[in-house]
């Protein structure tokens, strides 16, 4: 199905039951896969390739519990040239995908989000919403990128790494603040970065490294809790 205000560029290839809904912009040359969803507003550039039962441009959603309601995400999905977005991953609206951007099968990107050009979101990874991605930057498979961090160019993060941004778990007493991770730095798999730590620039963690304290540029750390090897 695809709606009547539909604006589609030439060398489109459309797999079977895509769903295209209103004012969505799509540019040449791109391949939508079987079953994918695009949902009105968003804006595909030239190049594109988008997988099997992806949906794009999803909105926000919410219970009573939730001790952060999310915000209005007024702003469609754009998407620019030569994305490759793989199967069944789930982006959101209010999402900037950077030129030459990768993103895995399954993997699930939140509003409020940019990521810069050239990078990679690998399969399975999660990016939380208010977050932000440089360029050439690495997320591998299974990682878990929590809301409200920023994450500056070229930083490498190893597979299944996860962050957080609550300090007290749920108690709603603490300003909601993600790690930083500075440009170059390198996290290894399965390392657990704390709320509001400084990863400094082209510094590196080891794997399964708990990082409760900010790490200065250069220095590396391992251990847990993590401590900088002299």
């Amino acid at each position: 199905m695809i709606h009547k205000s539909v604006t589609i560029g030439k060398n489109v290839v459309l797999g079977e039951h895509v769903v295209i809904e209103e004012h969505v912009t799509i540019g040449d040359d791109v391949t939508i896969g079987h079953h994918a969803i695009i949902k009105k507003d968003t804006q595909i550039g030239n190049g594109v390739k988008i997988g099997d039962l992806t949906v794009l441009g999803k909105g926000t959603a919410s219970n009573k519990k939730m001790a952060r309601q999310p915000k209005s995400t007024g702003m469609p999905l754009t998407i620019e040239d030569q994305v490759v977005i793989g199967s069944s991953a789930v982006v959101y609206r209010d999402v900037c995908l950077k030129k030459g951007v990768f993103v895995g099968d399954m993997a699930s990107i939140r509003e409020h989000v940019t990521v810069g050009e050239d990078s990679i979101i690998g399969r399975n990874a999660m990016v939380e919403n208010n977050t932000t991605i440089g360029r050439r930057v690495t997320i591998q498979t299974g990682c878990y990128i929590t809301a409200d961090m920023e994450i500056e160019d070229e930083v490498f993060i190893g597979p299944c790494c996860s962050t957080s941004n609550d300090k007290y778990m749920g108690m709603g007493n603490y300003q909601y603040k993600g790690p930083t991770i500075k440009r170059g730095a390198k996290i290894g798999n399965n390392a657990t970065l704390l709320p509001s730590v400084v990863i400094g620039e082209h510094a590196v963690i080891g794997a399964g490294a708990v990082i409760t304290k900010d790490i200065p540029a250069g220095k590396t750390a391992v251990g847990n809790p993590g401590r900088v090897m002299k």
